[in-house]
């Protein structure tokens, strides 16, 4: 970890399948009202760093810190994570201040290798939280599935555990579903784990997987969504304890031209209440620049345990149930690749707030958005 040497402050820009079933019971569903959004610029730095690409945030409220992951695979600078205090004033965001930066360590005490130069010592960092009860953090890494005739990069995505310097503590322990095969089966590349979110007691941990696993079925289409599964790990053990199914959306948009990369995915989840996640799911396509981001209320009482189902095709299931919370579209204002939400600071009228935040992709044509919304129960 490199020690804090000082702050920054950033100005504010302001402005199917025939067996599955999905339950449509929802006791409550609320609603997110926007405050109001805010910009971190394309050429900030912090410590030596660029700030980009992130893809994670978490929010311990007796510190009042966020931590906030990159998913730079350490071409930039190295893989790191942040500390920040968002300020708020009259319920709204008014600037991000870095606190910190601390580098990622591998399991051997050392920083990960470039994916340019060293892809096989690299790391995906995806998510990140934070567990008061233990005062440690723990992070995904998507890693990599590149079969090619001159190139075969098999890396394991992971959820590891680290303390809040960045070293190393352990991992949880992978089901063979998560594991990366030369064959189609297991995850796809750039399609594995995404979102972490703890429940409320800090007991378990869920995880979800961007795309379809290979065996679960096809990728999302514009006609046609996709199933993936949740996963819940024990989080003192490290034991995958239940995988859950879940049915995507079809993609937003038709790409342009037709037939060019497009893709709908989970890239963010936050625990909200006993069985229930926000689940934020994420649809690009290309000759659109913005994304179209639904944040939904999954809940998983009914859904059906598939830990021992080899394929989640033709079974006899319940799936997670899902409602719409809020559209982004429906805002209308640009949105841009968000992948990391958590639940700040309690409002002056005691509602709850809920963070998002953008990946920009290290892009000067994206933003690294930071939006506020009030949680309406």
């Amino acid at each position: 970890m490199r020690k804090l040497l000082f702050l920054v402050v950033f100005p504010v820009f302001l402005f199917s399948c025939a067996n599955v079933k999905q339950s449509a019971e929802h006791s409550h569903v609320p609603k997110l009202k926007l405050l109001n959004t805010i910009e971190v610029p394309f050429d900030a730095q912090f410590q030596n760093t660029k700030i980009g690409g992130l893809s994670g945030i978490d929010f311990d409220p007796k510190k009042e810190l966020y931590y906030i992951i990159s998913d730079d695979r350490s071409i930039f600078n190295e893989a790191r994570y942040y500390t920040a205090t968002i300020a708020l004033e009259n319920n709204l965001l008014k600037n991000v201040i870095f606190q910190s930066m601390s580098t990622l360590k591998n399991e051997t005490g050392k920083v990960y290798g470039s994916w340019n130069t060293a892809p096989n010592t690299s790391t995906d960092p995806e998510d990140i939280r934070f567990n008061p009860k233990t005062n440690t953090l723990v992070w995904s890494s998507e890693g990599a599935r590149v079969i090619t005739a001159d190139k075969e990069i098999l890396q394991n995505p992971a959820l590891n555990f680290m303390t809040t310097k960045g070293d190393f503590l352990g991992n949880v322990t992978f089901p063979e579903n998560l594991k990366m095969q030369k064959i189609e089966k297991g995850p796809r590349n750039n399609g594995t784990l995404e979102g972490i979110t703890f429940d409320k007691n800090f007991k378990n941990i869920y995880t979800n997987i961007e795309e379809p696993l290979f065996e679960d079925g096809n990728q999302a289409t514009t006609s046609k969504g996709g199933l993936i599964r949740l996963y819940q790990f024990n989080a003192k053990t490290g034991k995958n304890t239940a995988q859950y199914g879940y049915l995507l959306d079809p993609i937003a948009r038709e790409p342009n031209p037709s037939g060019a990369f497009a893709v709908n995915g989970i890239s963010a989840i936050q625990y909200y209440s006993k069985n229930k996640l926000f689940v934020v799911e994420r649809s690009y396509s290309t000759g659109t620049q913005e994304c179209t981001v639904k944040v939904f209320l999954c809940d998983l009482k009914k859904a059906t345990n598939v830990k021992n189902n080899t394929s989640l095709l033709n079974q006899n299931i319940q799936l997670g149930s899902k409602k719409l919370v809020l559209n982004m579209d429906d805002l209308g204002i640009f949105i841009d690749n968000i992948e990391g939400i958590t639940f700040g600071p309690k409002l002056a009228n005691g509602n709850r707030s809920l963070v998002l935040v953008s990946d920009n992709n290290f892009a000067e044509k994206q933003k690294t958005q930071f939006f506020l919304f009030e949680v309406m129960e």
